[in-house]
């Protein structure tokens, strides 16, 4: 057997080709990208080449598996284009035809025009064991966020409070625990002013409207040496605290008001971690500044000793300086201070991290079809105008005709229903407001009906507040003013500007600025009636009704407080002691200059000029009046 008969493959009828020959192929397939079946590189008998089988796993090696998927390894119907399209038997031993011929190439460089020889197309090679599964892209990792903050549109500043903010709520502090008196007093004003100026010396000069409610706070603690009445002094602190915070808060709309009233307390709480961070970038203080406060009140206590038994008239001063050693001034003026602080850092935190309350935001459209609220309102407009047209016959009729309907005094008449009718101005607020909120407002037609109904109901309504306020008029011509009914005079002449505005916002309904109005109004209304001193005007009133008719409540007049004496020192001796004498025993409650009070000390020098002696007192009313 010669060699070209032992290359020969069994029951192939072809010649075969040469190891070289076959190995220059075959590389020239690992350079197409293709990889042949099992067999095709075998040698003759079937048998694979032992050089050819060396080099495959070394390529192998070299090159790595493929993975499955990839263009290398994915079966395609190409043929090679050096060899025309034939069967090939892959490894499951099944033929399969290819669907294009190629032309025939010429041979290859160093070789002998050959006879072509079939080949066979890729095929996707057997998994390898040591091929992992398939590495696709892991999905992005979905992180659960957060829980919603309490006030999402509030965000705290990112860094700490600086120093200028720290020595705000230092002085304040300082100023409120030193300075703000147990009474009712100057004291209150001046801590005002030192807390007041700190904030403004963080903040920046003001705008036109934050100044004008910080004047507004000022001038209420002003109220604690201007006046002298207690039930005055609380009210106006409580006043002052809705001032100064909506100053630094704002607040257009229901929603800004009510987070401006409430602004400089959150703030105050919410500036705690604030000032922590800020304290913990500045480092540990250590001991020098302890050291030095102690050494300082060392010296104070020593020389001030000496120089104080050295004088005594220096020693009432230091007397007056230093407070009483007394638990409860202590926790007193500490309470003080801390509120103070938290106060004015909040004032601070409002300023470095303004809330974002979107005021702009157009409300959502109303739900309140005209059939839903047009039968209430209607029925309301019906009943108020029945009682709109007796009260035009009370008005007209005068003191006879309640009388002869009433069967009761007209003082009576005018008592049992002033309250009444307070109420049904409040509450009938509230009615147009939710209907002015909640009404469909889309067409030309729900507007008209919506500006009918409600105006109709404020107009009337605005009846009846004037005559609550004729019956008002007409008791105090019975029996005088007190400062209770003095009060709600004012507050029903409030709701009577406050339905004027509402008349005024229902003709364009838009009525954005009406909140904010009726706060400032109010705020405006209360310093006015502070500021002409109730008790005072009260005392006034009476007196000159006593000089005109000799009825006079000296009972009543007896239970007002030192605003009221320059009033009650013209009245006659008798009705004058009656008056005045629980006053004339009186100590004096003022400690020390914090306490000064203007209205005390204009009582006590109306009361040097007078006689009160203690008589026998006789009160012309008795019970409820």
């Amino acid at each position: 057997m010669t060699d070209s008969d032992s290359t020969k493959s069994p029951g192939s009828g072809e010649t075969p080709e040469e190891p070289a020959v076959q190995r220059l192929r075959y590389r020239h397939f690992r350079k197409v990208g293709y990889k042949p079946v099992a067999g095709e590189a075998a040698g003759p008998g079937g048998s694979p080449d032992p050089e050819e089988a060396a080099e495959d796993a070394e390529a192998g090696s070299r090159r790595g598996t493929p993975e499955p998927g990839t263009p290398a390894s994915q079966p395609t119907h190409e043929v090679r284009q050096d060899r025309p399209a034939s069967k090939s038997v892959g490894e499951s031993g099944k033929s399969s035809t290819t669907t294009a011929e190629a032309p025939k190439p010429g041979p290859l460089p160093g070789t002998e025009a050959q006879k072509p020889a079939q080949v066979a197309t890729a095929t996707l090679p057997p998994p390898s064991p040591w091929q992992g599964p398939p590495r696709y892209p892991a999905p992005a990792m979905v992180i659960p966020a957060p829980g919603v903050p309490f006030m999402p549109w509030w965000t705290p500043p990112t860094t700490g409070a600086s120093g200028k903010a720290l020595a705000v709520g230092l002085i304040a502090g300082l100023a409120a625990a030193f300075l703000a008196p147990p009474n009712n007093g100057i004291g209150w004003f001046l801590a005002a002013l030192f807390g007041v100026g700190a904030v403004l010396f963080y903040a920046g000069r003001p705008s036109v409207e934050r100044a004008l409610w910080l004047a507004g706070a000022l001038a209420f603690l002003a109220m604690g040496f201007l006046r002298a009445a207690e039930w005055i002094f609380p009210m106006c602190v409580l006043a002052s605290m809705l001032c100064g915070s909506i100053a630094m808060a704002g607040g257009r709309t229901v929603r800004g008001l009510v987070f401006g009233a409430l602004g400089v307390g959150l703030a105050g709480l919410r500036s705690i971690p604030w000032v922590a961070k800020g304290l913990s970038k500045r480092g540990p203080i250590g001991l020098r500044p302890f050291i030095s406060v102690g050494v300082a009140l060392v010296l104070l206590l020593v020389f001030g000793s000496l120089l104080a038994g050295a004088d005594k008239g220096f020693n009432d001063f230091l007397e007056g300086l230093v407070p009483d050693l007394d638990a409860g001034v202590y926790v007193r003026m500490g309470f003080f201070g801390v509120v103070a602080a938290l106060g004015a850092l909040g004032a601070c935190y409002l300023v470095a991290a303004p809330p974002k309350i979107n005021e702009d935001v157009e409300a959502k459209p109303g739900s309140l079809r005209l059939k839903d609220y047009g039968l209430p309102v209607g029925v309301l407009v019906l009943l108020f105008t029945g009682f709109v047209g007796t009260q035009l016959a009370v008005l007209f009729g005068g003191e006879a005709y309640v009388m002869k309907t009433a069967g009761v005094t007209f003082a009576e008449y005018a008592r049992s229903g002033f309250w009444q009718l307070l109420w049904v101005a409040i509450l009938t607020l509230g009615v147009i407001a939710g209907v002015a909120h909640f009404a469909v407002k889309k067409t030309t037609r729900d507007q008209l009906w919506l500006r009918v109904l409600l105006g109709s109901l404020t107009v009337l309504t605005l009846v009846i507040v004037a005559s609550a306020l004729s019956r008002m008029w007409f008791y105090q011509q019975a029996y005088g003013w007190t400062v209770l009914r003095l009060l709600v005079s004012s507050c029903e002449i409030w709701l009577a500007v406050v339905y004027l505005m509402v008349i005024a916002g229902g003709i364009t309904l838009r009525a954005n600025w009406l909140p904010k109005a009726i706060v400032g109004t109010g705020a405006a209304f209360l310093l006015v009636v502070m500021v002409m001193n109730p008790e005072r005007v009260v005392a006034d009133y009476n007196v000159s009704r006593f000089e005109a008719t000799k009825k006079i409540d000296t009972r009543y007049l007896s239970e007002l407080s030192e605003d009221a004496v320059p009033a009650l020192v013209r009245l006659p001796e008798h009705e004058r002691s009656c008056s005045l004498r629980w006053l004339k025993n009186r100590t004096n409650v003022e400690q020390d200059w914090r306490d000064f009070n203007l209205a005390r000390h204009n009582a006590w020098e109306s009361l040097e000029s007078v006689a009160v002696t203690d008589v026998t007192c006789e009160y012309a009313y008795s019970g409820e009046r």
